[in-house]
């Protein structure tokens, strides 16, 4: 049995008026190759001031909600001492945690990819807790191309999701749900419309079979875009009429909040494309329409900071921004001027 008045006090927590998520739960693999991006060797010191860097920024509470962090963020302390999930608290966001265990190829997929981590999910549920998150986050993959993804990977991976939802539910978490169509490719937004729709058909399918609380659950989709290799660039109310179209014919009106990454957009991209969302929104949608962007609010802090302790307090200025205009974007307040402003 759920206890769903302990899901509906986090969602609470979790969906606040011009605030969203911000995902730093990066692999081990992709954080370390944005690292050496900026030169800096992916040691688990490094890793630690990093995110300590971001997670102490003064100020992020007034547009965060929520933070998502890897495995190993969860157990790290800042260089006071604190644990990092405390310093969230101590500006009223809600720690949670990525609990998937990466994608691996699917059989008799050619192209296709799975997520795998259902295994002994309770049990890692448990000691994340103690630790202090309170919400979990699952992440599927879908490239699109000639003959993908397959019908085989849409079912496969929305079985999947819906599994991790209801075990995380059950454990009194809140599951962000995360079915991802790759930016990837050469198809048009059309392409990318018709892919998202089956996939999110599939997936509320499989939270439907499988008992989800939808009213305890957060959304975290792809914005329909052409792929970066079309050579197409669509403008911001291309993008949020193409996007929220797909979204009103799939999405139950029961889900509290779409929470879109970024998916390799610009930060300038991914908070324009949002902005013409919040501003396009019929008040009658049911859901709220938000973020949980990974390095469309990192990037410019990690490019300032690279590794340099006397960079740090640039950094966090730089975070803080992308922040703010971030939720300027999800009140439809945002204009591309103010990338100008100071920090």
């Amino acid at each position: 049995m759920i206890d769903e008045q302990q899901l509906l006090r986090t969602i609470e927590a979790l969906v606040q008026p011009g605030k969203g998520i911000l995902a730093a739960d990066e692999s081990l693999p992709t954080i370390s190759k944005r690292l050496k991006a900026v030169g800096v060797e992916s040691t688990e010191e490094a890793r630690r001031a990093y995110r300590s860097l971001l997670l102490g920024t003064a100020g992020i509470g007034d547009y965060l909600s929520g933070v998502i962090l890897f495995e190993e963020t969860l157990g790290q302390r800042s260089d006071d001492g604190t644990p990092l999930p405390e310093l969230l608290q101590r500006q009223g966001i809600v720690p949670g945690i990525k609990v998937d265990k990466g994608t691996a190829d699917l059989a008799q997929a050619p192209g296709d990819k799975i997520t795998r981590g259902l295994d002994w999910l309770e049990d890692r549920l448990a000691g994340y807790r103690e630790q202090g998150a309170r919400f979990t986050k699952w992440r599927d993959v879908y490239r699109i191309g000639p003959d993908n993804p397959s019908r085989l990977a849409i079912e496969a991976n929305a079985e999947v999701l819906a599994r991790y939802a209801a075990v995380a539910q059950e454990q009194g978490f809140v599951p962000i749900v995360e079915p991802e169509v790759l930016l990837d490719g050469d198809h048009d937004i059309q392409r990318c419309a018709e892919v998202t729709e089956a996939v999110l058909q599939a997936v509320f399918e499989a939270l439907h079979r499988h008992r989800i609380l939808l009213e305890g659950m957060l959304l975290k989709p792809n914005m329909v875009l052409p792929g970066k290799d079309s050579g197409q660039q669509a403008s911001p109310q291309q993008v949020a009429e193409a996007t929220l179209r797909v979204f009103r014919r799939v999405v139950p009106a029961a889900v509290p909040s779409i929470n879109f990454l970024s998916g390799g957009q610009t930060p300038e991209q991914a908070t324009a494309n949002l902005d013409a969302m919040s501003r396009l929104r019929d008040r009658t949608h049911p859901w709220e329409l938000s973020f949980s962007y990974a390095r469309a609010l990192q990037h410019p802090a990690m490019d300032i900071w690279a590794g340099r302790p006397e960079n740090a307090a640039a950094a966090q200025r730089a975070f803080l921004k992308r922040c703010r205009l971030t939720a300027a974007a999800r009140r439809g307040e945002y204009r591309p001027e103010m990338e100008n402003e100071a920090d």
